[in-house]
């Protein structure tokens, strides 16, 4: 053991005073986990994986949401076994002891972190250009950061604290709003796909597999199914978040397992429909090369 141990009762915090109100069912923790999958890698990533395994970004997005599904399962497994806040942290302080747990823990706030920095850059990005859309024109110093020759991306910022205050209001509250977000990020796609169906070309998917199944080098970047599988794994990160809520879940025992896995199960679908709309209505050499491909 790699120091002390959590018993699960002292886990679980039974004290009356200190557990958390259950106050989730399995609609919202499918609702959570699709919000907290679905985002800016659906909307970014489909154009990146298009440029690395062509029309094959379809198999590339199913091949990464299998390979989610199977943590996702051991997610599940844990989460129903200590229903308890805290997730991977909690697992940890439970099996294999304090030291564990607190790499684990800080490992989670540094991938939240960049994960949520890199979504609010993604959704800056659309959000600059609705707003030049409308007229408007900001300064290019408040639209990117040190890197990219500006002093901050303000656009990311404002998303970010938008979140950060959705949060605040409260557990319920917050899934009820992420419920409404949800329905207007699927809606988006929706339309996105009624949009794309009828340009759909099936010439556009040929040759489906331009450069082979796996990870080949071409032009000194990886390409190849496997290439892009790789990276569009990042559109299916935060079904984890599901585990975390574990200790406000009803009924533990069935919630979880059917938020865990019906919200990898509804994101993979989505994620290969939008690719399958997006590289038919466009030859993935366009997609590939469009800073906004859906």
């Amino acid at each position: 053991m790699l120091g002390p141990v959590k018993s699960l009762d002292a886990v679980m915090r039974h004290d009356s005073g200190e557990a958390l109100a259950k106050t989730l069912s399995w609609p919202h923790l499918i609702a959570l986990g699709v919000g907290a999958i679905v985002g800016t890698g659906i909307y970014t990533l489909t154009g990146v994986g298009a440029e690395r395994a062509g029309p094959a970004v379809i198999l590339a997005f199913a091949i990464a949401g299998a390979v989610c599904a199977c943590a996702a399962l051991a997610y599940a497994e844990l989460a129903t076994m200590i229903p308890a806040a805290g997730s991977a942290y909690t697992f940890s302080y439970t099996a294999l002891g304090e030291t564990a747990a607190w790499v684990v823990g800080w490992s989670l706030i540094l991938e939240y972190s960049l994960a949520c920095s890199t979504v609010a850059v993604g959704w800056s990005g659309y959000l600059v250009g609705w707003i030049q859309s409308a007229g408007i024109v900001l300064p290019h110093d408040l639209l990117v950061g040190p890197h990219a020759g500006g002093i901050i991306n303000l656009p990311a910022v404002l998303v970010a604290l938008a979140v950060m205050g959705m949060l605040i209001a409260g557990t319920r509250e917050s899934a009820t709003l992420n419920i409404v977000l949800v329905i207007i990020k699927l809606v988006a796609l929706a339309v996105f796909i009624t949009f794309a169906l009828p340009a759909f070309n099936a010439d556009n998917l040929h040759p489906f597999m331009p450069y082979g199944f796996g990870s080949t080098e071409i032009g000194g970047e990886k390409r190849g199914v496997m290439a892009a599988a790789a990276i569009v794994f990042f559109a299916f990160y935060g079904f984890d978040a599901v585990a975390t809520s574990a200790e406000e879940a009803k009924n533990p025992g069935r919630d979880l397992t059917i938020g865990i896995v019906g919200s990898m199960l509804v994101c993979t679908v989505i994620y290969m429909a939008v690719a399958v709309a997006a590289v038919g209505a466009l030859p993935f050499t366009q997609l590939a090369n469009s800073p906004e491909p859906l």
